[in-house]
């Protein structure tokens, strides 16, 4: 009797093993599940502006926009996974760059000025964004694009001088990532922002801008881009 007692025990207790390891792989199935519904993508790198350099300017002049034209690029991304290759989220982007040099430029009087000056130039997006992407696949190989759309910024300063403008902005881009763990991609990137500035406030003094004069805020970009999936 007490011999049937334990061998009844024992599968009782066997079956509860089952049941709890079971329940145990399904919570951490679960988990895992969740923790790969949120991305969040940070990347580095350099980008160049595609604007056009006036043709009727010095040669000095030309050097010193060409140092405002390329610089470091920064943006980050938070996306939330919809429903299959889905994502919804927002995006940030920085672009920076200076430089210093002589300029020569014709005042109101028709005369030619010429000094030594230096510029920093700030380009700032935000936006929400669209992204598509093969990270829910079991390929180590992994592909993304995103489009975003929002609020593209501008802050130049010149000495005392400082410009500001806003206006709609765009920015898009496409990376391969390698899955170095199931929760970790890294790869290159390569993005466009775009914007153009019709109207700027300098020193608190708003001035619209003519077609010829308007400051092309795009840029092309190439990134080293990390993603985290949690």
């Amino acid at each position: 009797m007490h011999f049937g007692k334990n061998v009844i025990f024992a599968e009782i207790l066997k079956q509860m093993i089952k049941k709890i390891t079971l329940l145990g792989m399904f919570s951490i199935t679960a988990m895992s599940m969740a923790q790969q519904k949120f991305s969040i993508i940070p990347s580095v790198g350099y980008a160049w502006r595609v604007a056009k350099t006036p043709s009727n300017i010095s040669g000095d002049t030309r050097n010193y926009i060409k140092g405002l034209k390329s610089g470091m690029n920064f943006d980050v991304s938070a996306y939330y996974n919809v429903k299959g290759n889905i994502h919804l989220g927002l995006k940030y982007s920085n672009y920076s760059a200076s430089s210093d040099g002589r300029i020569t430029v014709r005042d109101n009087n028709g005369q030619t000025v010429s000094g030594y000056v230096n510029t920093k130039d700030n380009i700032n997006f935000f936006g929400p964004a669209f992204m598509y992407s093969n990270f829910n696949d079991e390929f180590k190989h992994k592909f993304y694009y995103d489009v975003a759309l929002g609020a593209i910024t501008y802050t130049t300063k010149t000495g005392s001088v400082k410009g500001t403008g806003s206006n709609l902005g765009l920015e898009a881009n496409f990376a391969y990532q390698y899955a170095v763990l199931d929760n970790f991609f890294i790869g290159p990137k390569i993005g466009l922002t775009a914007g153009t500035l019709s109207k700027m406030t300098i020193n608190g003094r708003s001035f619209k801008l003519e077609d010829d004069q308007k400051e092309g805020l795009t840029r092309l970009s190439l990134s080293a881009a990390a993603t985290f999936r949690f």
